[in-house]
C-alpha cells in the first residue's frame, strides 16, 4: 500500500496498466475502493478485482488488478497524510511479510511510506528496512542496497543523523555489511565472484591520516577481515572518485559509510530506475527508490518507472534464489 496519501496507489495502477508480457504477476494489498476512486481521478480506467487469497492473482492479473482487501480507517486525501490510516499501512506490510514467509507470495515489493505520519502513530522503527527485519524474526540484520542495473551501493549506516552515523561506525558493522552484501550478490544477483569496493569516510580517503584517521583505524581493518575470508573487497577508496563510470566498472557493489554517500550518486545517475533492496532477509524485498511525493499525489503525474523496476528486480532475485536451491 504505502502511504495512501502518496503516489503509491497511482504508480501501482499505472504499473498494471503498463504491464508487458514479461511483467511478473503481482497483487496489491490495499483498499479496493481507494484504488477505484484513484483510478478515476487520474484517468487510468483500471479493472480492479478483489481476491480472497494470493493463489487467485495469477489468473486475475491478465484481466484486472488483483487486490487483497485492506480497509482504511478514513478516506485518503492525496497529498494529506493522516495518522489515522497508519494501522492500515502497517497491516499491509505485516500481511505481505506473513504471505511471503508462508510461501503464498514470492516476494514483497513495498510502496513508499511516510515515516513522520507513522511516528505520530507511535511507530517505533526508523523505517521500512528495520521494520521488515523485526517482522522476519530474531537475529536478522538488514542491509539496505540501492541498485540500478550493475550500479549497486550499500550504506553501512542508514537512518541516522550524520553525527550519530559517524559515532556508530566501526570495523565490526562494516565487516558485517560486507559479508551480507557478498552473500546477497551471489544468491540474489547471480554473481559467483562479486567485487566489493569500500569507500573511505574522509576527503581523499584520509590522505594518509592528514584528513582523518578512520580509514586506517576502522575501514582498512574491515577490508582486511573481508579479504581474509576470501571476499574480493578492496579499499578504502577516495569517495570523490568512486562513482565515476570508469570506477563503477571495477566493482559489483560499493560499500559506503553513510546514507548520503551512497544515495546521492545513484539517485543522480538513475533516479527513475534505481531500486531499494533489503539484503539479509529470508525473503526478497524491493521498493521504488523514491518517496511519497505528496506534492504531485493524485494528479496523474507520478511515474511508475521505479516501481516497474522494483517488480522486475524482485522477480529476477526470486529466480536466482530458486536456481541456487533447486
Amino acid at each position: 500500500m504505502g502511504d495512501p496519501a502518496g503516489i503509491g496507489g497511482e504508480i501501482t495502477i499505472n504499473a498494471w496498466a503498463g504491464r508487458s508480457d514479461g511483467t511478473a504477476p503481482f497483487f496489491v494489498i490495499d483498499d479496493p475502493g481507494r484504488l477505484s476512486d484513484l483510478s478515476r481521478r487520474i484517468g487510468v480506467m483500471t479493472a480492479i478485482k478483489i481476491i480472497q487469497s494470493p493463489g487467485e492473482a495469477r489468473d486475475v492479473f491478465p484481466h484486472a488488478l488483483p487486490v487483497l482487501g485492506n480497509a482504511l480507517s478514513v478516506a485518503a486525501v492525496p497529498g494529506k497524510p493522516d495518522p489515522a490510516n497508519a494501522p492500515a499501512v502497517l497491516s499491509s506490510i505485516e500481511t505481505a511479510v506473513r504471505l511471503v514467509m508462508s510461501g503464498d507470495a514470492g516476494a514483497v515489493v513495498t510502496n513508499p511510506i511516510h515515516k513522520k505520519t507513522l511516528y505520530a502513530a507511535n511507530f517505533p522503527y526508523p523505517g521500512h528496512t528495520e521494520y521488515l527485519a523485526a517482522l522476519a524474526g530474531d537475529n536478522i540484520i538488514p542491509v539496505m542496497m540501492l541498485a540500478a542495473g550493475g550500479f549497486r551501493v550499500v550504506p553501512v549506516t542508514v537512518h541516522q543523523s550524520l553525527v550519530e552515523a559517524l559515532k556508530s561506525l566501526n570495523t565490526g558493522i562494516i565487516t558485517e555489511a560486507g559479508l551480507i552484501t557478498h552473500a546477497a550478490l551471489i544468491r540474489d544477483f547471480g554473481l559467483p565472484h562479486p567485487r566489493i569496493a569500500v569507500a573511505g569516510l574522509n576527503p581523499h580517503a584520509g590522505e594518509g591520516g592528514a584528513m582523518g584517521s578512520e580509514e586506517d583505524q576502522i575501514i582498512a581493518p574491515a577490508v582486511a577481515a573481508l579479504t581474509e575470508v576470501g571476499i574480493n573487497a578492496f579499499g578504502p577508496i577516495a569517495p570523490d572518485s568512486l562513482f565515476t563510470p570508469q570506477a563503477r566498472d571495477t566493482y559489483d557493489a560499493a560499500l559506503c559509510m553513510y546514507h548520503d554517500q551512497a544515495l546521492i550518486p545513484i539517485k543522480t545517475v538513475a533516479f527513475e530506475t534505481a531500486v531499494n533492496v533489503t539484503l539479509g532477509l529470508p525473503f526478497v524485498r524491493t521498493s521504488p527508490d523514491h518517496g511519497t511525493a505528496f506534492d504531485i499525489a493524485g494528479t496523474g503525474q507520478a511515474s511508475e518507472t521505479s516501481l516497474l523496476a522494483a517488480l522486475d528486480l524482485a522477480a529476477a532475485m526470486v529466480r536466482y534464489r530458486a536456481s541456487a536451491n533447486p
